[in-house]
């Protein structure tokens, strides 16, 4: 958002039962976070804007282009899941209630895991670890378990081709959270996508190629491919 702020108006939102969002508890899937951004965007007088999105929150962006493709000007997702098989294999198995359950059930087993397991997640992963601290520490789980499952239940392959606005894909080669060859899924499915390659990062190349990852954005974003937008989300 910083990265932008000079040329654009940025907005950020925090998905039901993550960040300071209220903890409600429920079986929030994907189709209820695109239901959000809409409303957000109707709330806030957004009538179309480019849309960003990381990871969960790129699907959850190319499915907003699919049922309101009205709203987005243009759409970027970064390490984003365009099959649920392109999961990691531990992703998947927390998509099982029964597991996810016994990670926060066990006092520090989670961070213990994660924390491990970060080095391999993203080359600065002093920086993302306490990020992720301060995200779990503001995560319910249903609200884990519910997006983790319907990430794994989702393929959007089959409705890539009605997106028309222009898209851009950025993928870590070594991203060990989503496989990087979602990336191709993207860009055979999608007429107007562009994917770009990050051979240095993993599922944060905003952390990992910093420099390279917000150039990339903003000339995607600064392209003349559509009327101004309001706003960026």
């Amino acid at each position: 958002m910083e990265a932008l702020a000079t040329s654009y108006k940025t907005y950020a939102l925090d998905f039901w039962g993550f960040g300071e969002s209220g903890k409600q508890t429920g079986s929030f899937e994907v189709v209820d976070y695109v239901e959000m951004v809409n409303q957000l965007m109707e709330r806030l007088g957004i009538e179309q804007a480019p849309v960003i999105g990381h990871s969960m929150g790129g699907t959850v962006s190319l499915a907003l282009v699919l049922q309101y493709p009205d709203r987005v000007q243009k759409v970027a997702v970064v390490g984003s899941p365009i099959v649920g098989d392109g999961l990691a294999l531990f992703l998947r198995l927390a998509a099982r209630r029964s597991l996810a359950s016994l990670a926060y059930r066990v006092p520090g087993a989670l961070p213990l895991g994660v924390r491990l397991f970060s080095p391999f997640l993203a080359r600065d992963w002093k920086t993302w670890y306490k990020m992720f601290e301060q995200d779990l520490s503001r995560t319910t789980l249903e609200s884990f378990h519910y997006s983790i499952a319907s990430l794994r239940e989702t393929d959007l392959r089959a409705r890539l081709g009605d997106i028309r606005v222009p898209a851009l894909g950025i993928y870590g080669r070594v991203d060990r959270i989503v496989d990087p060859k979602q990336g191709g899924v993207l860009a055979q499915g999608t007429p107007t996508a562009t994917v770009r390659y990050f051979e240095r990062s993993g599922h944060f190349p905003m952390l990992d190629e910093s420099e390279r990852f917000y150039q990339t954005v903003s000339e995607f974003l600064d392209g003349q491919s559509g009327p101004h937008s309001s706003g960026t989300m």
